[in-house]
């Protein structure tokens, strides 16, 4: 496995931090973090200073996205294939770093209406990781945060930062129809052992937003449960309910946010090997479930 990079963090600009944070924090089973430098409500879901922060603003959708590179060696091969593949990039400077809480930041525009930025160094928080809600916590060693997924009306671009910039590898693909007359086509991309750092869903009309669903991914199977207890306790609404997706192998469900995309929370996602030989297509999202549930 050509492991070189790693999902770091995710920034969402959002009208409604509080309920954000609310979500993130009694259902999900993130940790809060300390306010960054730039005002910035950051959340840990392991020993890192910060996997997901928040900002208030009209956005209502991912502002950032970051992949750690896993040494200055691994740093530098990636960012001269992004300059390569039509990305330059743009050298972060020190206060920028230091609200990001990493040693070191380049950025570039993104395809998807998003800042994307290539860091290192992200930083080890002074006290150890430790969710009351989350006991088993979550998988994040040696594969990064978790996972997103992407919103978009073409695939060529994105297949240039991810395949030729960032050196990532198609791990499988899905088409499949969402209502009659309606495809949708998702790709899944890898970086190391977890089996999608991100994924690409081409839609056929623009939905303004760029953001999907973020996932983080328990260690334990009933953290899963919990959280779902937690999230229909709330009146929450559910998007998909509990399922296990065919492809990864992910039993999981997704709650719709404040700002309107999604999170899910997930177990058991498949590792992927090289040389990978599991890139085929699918023909469904889920093995079984992820209805969504009504509330009223």
């Amino acid at each position: 496995m050509n492991h070189q990079l790693e999902l770091a963090y995710i920034g969402l600009e959002v009208t409604d931090p509080g309920a954000l944070g609310a979500l993130l924090t009694d259902v999900v089973g993130l940790v809060p973090g300390e306010t960054a430098t730039d005002g910035s409500a950051t959340f840990r879901n392991d020993g890192r200073t910060r996997r997901v922060f928040v900002q208030e603003g009209s956005r209502d959708d991912c502002s950032v996205l970051a992949f750690e590179a896993v040494d200055d060696e691994a740093f530098e091969k990636v960012a001269a294939s992004l300059e390569a593949a039509g990305f330059p990039l743009t050298e972060g400077d020190r206060e920028e770093a230091v609200a990001r809480g990493v040693d070191r930041l380049v950025h570039t525009e993104s395809p998807w209406r998003l800042r994307f930025e290539l860091v290192q160094g992200l930083a080890v928080a002074e006290t150890p990781f430790s969710s009351n809600l989350v006991k088993g916590g979550f998988q994040t060693d040696g594969v990064g945060a978790g996972h997103t997924a992407i919103a978009v009306t073409s695939f060529e671009d994105s297949e240039r930062l991810l395949l030729d910039g960032l050196g990532m590898v198609q791990s499988d693909w899905i088409e499949t129809e969402i209502m009659d007359g309606i495809e949708l086509e998702v790709r899944f991309y890898h970086c190391n052992e977890r089996h999608h750092s991100i994924a690409v869903a081409k839609l056929p009309l623009d939905l303004g937003k760029s953001l999907h669903h973020f996932q983080v991914e328990t260690n334990d199977r009933d953290d899963v449960g919990f959280a779902f207890d937690r999230a229909w306790s709330g009146g929450l609404e559910f998007a998909n309910g509990l399922g296990l997706h065919d492809n990864e192998g992910a039993f999981s469900f997704y709650v719709t946010s404040p700002a309107g995309f999604l999170v899910e929370v997930g177990y058991g996602t498949k590792k992927v090997y090289a040389p990978w030989d599991g890139n085929r297509r699918y023909d469904s999202i889920s093995r079984w479930g992820h209805q969504p549930i009504p509330r009223s």
